[in-house]
């Protein structure tokens, strides 16, 4: 596929001054990263992590330090790249004596657009974001969500191939949020590329093809959510079983005898497994939940557990979401660069 922005190996240092000495800040440390047309790149890290750095190289309005960024292989920040990208900034700002109309047809125009093309691409717009009929309001009086959807209409009134996007949903209710994500899987539907930067996990999981967990300037992790959990997450699996009729053990011995077989068994820690005791009466049954890092490792417990003649009733298997995989990158040490 056709890569339109790629980083390699991109470091940039500040020098921060203060009365007596000067340090450097090393904002990145080394970032690579691709994002192909068609596809909606998520960009996460916590505070500080160097995320609106990547985004004012890719826009042009920083330089690197060492490295190379390119959009559409020309330069980042080059006149040829930017007639191609459309930028909705975290705080977008939009006088208040603007309508809706009025503000587009102000962009479109430092676009170079015709007042023709301004007006069509207007209604098209008005219409994408929901904001047909509220179009000759002032700004002032509108919500947060109508605000973000004006700005998603701004940054693509001269249609660019590249979306680059800082906390679209910031701020927004889950009405406004799902209002913002629709218009985001519309335009991912239509081709278009999105890099979108958010800390709003749940958002990045629901439309993001591929993320990057950027952490104190480097890389932690990057790839689609399901190899993320598989590389760095701990999958496990949850059964729920049924001991032999004949069980040697009372019922307070067998959670301890199911974990040590095992531990023994798949030689595993046995703090690993958590196993306790679910239902009334005639119906508990044993819940049992372990780490399960390959098909085979479930396999394994489903073959200790027959030939131990447990009754397995439900097996399950969990894979770590991606706020459980996001906070394991983010905690991880930093190398050094």
């Amino acid at each position: 596929m056709t890569q339109v922005v790629d980083v390699q190996e991109l470091r940039k240092s500040y020098r921060h001054w203060t009365r007596r000495q000067s340090r450097e800040i090393r904002a990145l440390r080394g970032v690579s990263l691709t994002a192909a047309a068609g596809e909606v790149f998520g960009l996460l890290g916590p505070n500080g992590a160097g995320k609106t750095t990547l985004i004012k190289i890719l826009l042009g309005i920083v330089r690197p330090s060492t490295g190379s960024a390119t959009l559409f292989g020309k330069a980042a920040g080059s006149t040829e790249a930017a007639l191609r990208v459309g930028y909705l900034p975290e705080s977008l700002r939009i006088d208040r004596h603007h309508t809706a109309r009025s503000a587009l047809k102000f962009y479109g125009r430092m676009s170079g657009m015709s007042e023709a093309l301004i007006s069509h691409r207007s209604d098209e717009l008005l219409d994408l974001v929901g904001l047909v009929g509220r179009d000759r309001e002032s700004v002032k009086r509108f919500s947060k969500g109508m605000y973000q959807r004006l700005g998603l209409a701004q940054a693509l009134m001269h249609d660019p191939d590249l979306l680059v996007l800082d906390e679209p949903t910031d701020g927004l209710d889950p009405v406004g949020r799902s209002q913002v994500r629709a218009v985001l899987e519309y335009l991912r539907d239509q081709g278009k590329t999105i890099f979108l930067n958010s800390h709003i996990l749940q958002e990045v999981e629901m439309v993001c093809s591929r993320v990057a967990i950027l952490a104190a300037g480097e890389i932690r992790g990057i790839g689609t959510i399901p190899e993320l959990a598989r590389l760095h997450g701990e999958p496990r699996a949850v059964l729920q079983v049924l001991p032999p009729d004949q069980h040697p053990h009372a019922e307070s011995d067998w959670v301890a005898e199911l974990a040590r077989l095992l531990a023994a068994r798949l030689q595993i820690e046995q703090a690993a497994i958590q196993v306790g005791m679910q239902g009334i009466g005639d119906d508990r049954l044993i819940r049992l939940e372990l780490p399960t890092h390959e098909q085979s490792a479930v396999d394994r417990v489903v073959d200790e557990l027959r030939r131990e003649q447990f009754s397995i009733v439900s097996l399950s298997l969990i894979r770590p979401s991606l706020e459980q995989t996001f906070l394991k990158l983010v905690a991880s040490p930093v190398v050094s660069c």
